[in-house]
């Protein structure tokens, strides 16, 4: 399994009017992206999944997006999911951390600097596989029919 990392977007919560607020919002962002998008993509295959195939072009013209279309919500659904996890640095943590009291919040952030090795661990011993897997295939069955 491969495993590719985005560089994490910095935001100040000295911006924000509440900042424990403005930190799950826009934690909830990312994932409720995802998910968003999963929803759009399934809608457009439905959408191509209507269309009569009636000769041999229509087929090699509408396979390919139909496939891409699939992918698209799997893609989606798992980025959602995965970015759901309570594990720094994920969006999940971020999330756990704004509705958590304040000094919980700042307990829970003091794993932060352990993440990436937690996940990694995690990755290894295949328990986010067995943990997310279930969702993504729950999610996705019932987004497609």
């Amino acid at each position: 399994m491969r495993i590719g990392w985005a560089k994490p977007v910095p935001v100040n919560p000295r911006y924000f009017k509440d900042p424990q607020k403005g930190m799950l919002l826009t934690a909830l962002a990312g994932p409720v992206a995802n998910l968003f998008l999963a929803i759009i993509s399934a809608v457009l295959l439905k959408i191509l999944a209507a269309v009569p195939v009636s000769s041999q072009l229509m087929f090699s013209l509408l396979n390919p997006m139909f496939d891409m279309v699939a992918a698209s919500i799997w893609i989606n659904v798992m980025l959602a999911v995965f970015n759901f996890l309570p594990v720094p640095p994920l969006d999940g943590s971020r999330i756990l951390m704004g509705i958590l009291p304040p000094d919980k919040a700042a307990g829970y952030a003091r794993l932060e600097p352990y993440g990436f090795i937690i996940l990694l661990v995690l990755f290894y011993m295949g328990i986010i596989g067995k943990m997310i897997m279930p969702i993504i295939n729950f999610t996705v069955s019932i987004m497609v029919g």
